[in-house]
Order: structure tokens, then C-alpha cells, then sequence
């Protein structure tokens, strides 16, 4: 059974549910003042169940699919039968790490509110970009693309000048660190897990491009 079925299956029933249900949308929100005085703890993982509207929905999950299915079988080969498990953990913990900085901005701020998988899916993708560099990549309705690892070059640094910018109500720090986690948990992983080493593989991949 594929695992980013299961994931994507979920999350579309969870938001359409909640599109109707303000009040499931309110209890599963990304909210840091009820993290902070009623330790509802679930939130940082709820609010990746969620989402805006069907658009915000749609984006992600396709994002999701698209590198989710590929990372997926990538950690088949990799870990062998450890490989789905660690794939959901992957998923499931990068909903937490990539809202930790925005969390402790904004502990008490009650006016923040932030929902969606981006950061998961950011860290899958650049899970993606590390074991596939060369891989061209590009956006939806652009026709031009870049290799992965450019292409991720280019998505950190907007993410990161967005995110200081803070002028959007898109949580792109999630996004950012999102990215990093994803593939700082592919380097540790493999460190104990698989004799694997995503870092060589990433600088042969790249430097033989170039050749």
C-alpha cells in the first residue's frame, strides 16, 4: 500500500470536512497561544491536515504526489522494509519541525493562524532535489526548467527572502526549513540505517554535470 496515498486520501477527507466545519477548522488550526497556555500540542501536526480552500488543497497534494510517490519508492531501495515507515516518519515529523521557528515567534501572538502541508511537502520534494539533482525540475504553466539542485537553490532563496520580507500570509519559513529538514533527515537516517551516503551521491551527481 502506498503510503503517499494513504496520506494524500486523509488529508483531502480531513479539508473538506473542516471547509464546512468551522469549528474542526478552529480545533485543528496551527495556533500558538492555545500550544502555549492549554498545551494543545496535536496542532502542530492537525493544522498539515487542513487547508484554505480546495485550490490550497489541490496544489499541495499534487506537489505531494508528484515527488511523494518517488521518495517513496527512493526509500524502498534505500532503507528495504524500514523504507515506508521511515518515509511517514519523514512526513509526519516535518510537519512539527518546519513550524517550530514560527511557533516561537509567535508563542503569544493571537492573531496568527497557519494550516496546510507545505512544509511537509517541502521537506519530500527536497528529500527529491538531494537524491536527484540532475533531475530537471521546473514550475506549473512556466516552461522552462533547471536541474533539481538549481531549481532548489533558487527555492530556499526565495523562500528565506520571503519569509523576512514577512509582507505574505503564506507561512514561508515553513517552507524554508520544511526544505532543510528534508534533507537533514535524509542524511541522519542514512547515517544509521543504510549504507548509503546521500552527501557523495549528491556531490557526484552535481560535479558530473558539470563535466
Amino acid at each position: 500500500m502506498s503510503i503517499t496515498i494513504i496520506i494524500i486520501a486523509v488529508t483531502c477527507i480531513v479539508s473538506f470536512i473542516a471547509f464546512s466545519n468551522d469549528t474542526l477548522m478552529d480545533d485543528l488550526i496551527f495556533y500558538p497561544p492555545a500550544i502555549t497556555h492549554q498545551h494543545q500540542w496535536y496542532r502542530f501536526i492537525t493544522c498539515g491536515f487542513i487547508h484554505a480552500d480546495i485550490m490550497h488543497l489541490a496544489f499541495n497534494m499534487y506537489a505531494f504526489y508528484m515527488f511523494g510517490e518517488a521518495i517513496e519508492s527512493f526509500f524502498v531501495t534505500i532503507f528495504g522494509d524500514r523504507g515506508k515507515p521511515l518515509f511517514l516518519i519523514l512526513y509526519i515529523s516535518s510537519l512539527v519541525v518546519c513550524l517550530l521557528p514560527t511557533y516561537f515567534k509567535n508563542t503569544d501572538n493571537n492573531s496568527y493562524r497557519s494550516l496546510g502541508a507545505s512544509g511537509a511537502v517541502s521537506a519530500v520534494v527536497f528529500a527529491f532535489v538531494f537524491l536527484a539533482p540532475t533531475q530537471p525540475l521546473g514550475l506549473i504553466f512556466i516552461p522552462i526548467e533547471f536541474p533539481a539542485f538549481i531549481f532548489g537553490v533558487i527555492y530556499l532563496g526565495i523562500s528565506a527572502y520571503l519569509s523576512k520580507k514577512g509582507s505574505s500570509r503564506i507561512n514561508h519559513s515553513a517552507h524554508f526549513w520544511g526544505a532543510i529538514y528534508g534533507i537533514v533527515f535524509l542524511i541522519i537516517t542514512t547515517r544509521f540505517l543504510s549504507p548509503f551516503n546521500p552527501v557523495n551521491h549528491f556531490i557526484n551527481e552535481v560535479t558530473g554535470y558539470f563535466r
